[in-house]
């Protein structure tokens, strides 16, 4: 059986729950979602690219502190408070996964914690 551990950086805000900034098993790492905190635990009131620069630098501090990168990622999810913000959002992402495409869900919700404008989860390879 595969071993199961567990990510925790300092470089990304811990876990606001019971739950991990990420997983690894067999070879793949899986984030907990990601909304606009900082790495002290403050968050970002800003807009849908503050946000969600904030956002996507956690995702990449967490895979890099296991030995990965956002080149790695296979899929994300990505969860929205308004799809108005879609636009935006692509603008942000694409600067962040360059070249590299991975697959991708977007979704609309009513609601995320702290009233986030954008919480994105991944999965990478090592």
């Amino acid at each position: 059986m595969q071993s199961l551990s567990f990510v925790s950086t300092d470089n990304a805000p811990q876990a606001i729950g019971p739950y991990s900034q990420a997983c690894i098993h067999n070879g793949l790492i899986y984030t907990s979602g990601q909304i606009a905190l900082t790495p002290q635990g403050d968050f970002i009131q800003g807009d849908i690219v503050a946000q969600a620069t904030q956002v996507l630098e956690n995702i990449k501090a967490i895979l890099e502190s296991s030995g990965s990168s956002l080149r790695k990622v296979i899929k994300t999810s990505v969860f929205l408070s308004d799809m108005e913000h879609f636009n935006a959002l692509n603008e942000v992402y694409a600067y962040y996964f360059d070249t590299h495409k991975p697959a991708r869900s977007t979704v609309a919700v009513k609601t995320l914690p702290k009233n986030a404008l954008v919480e994105i989860e991944c999965i990478a390879a090592l």
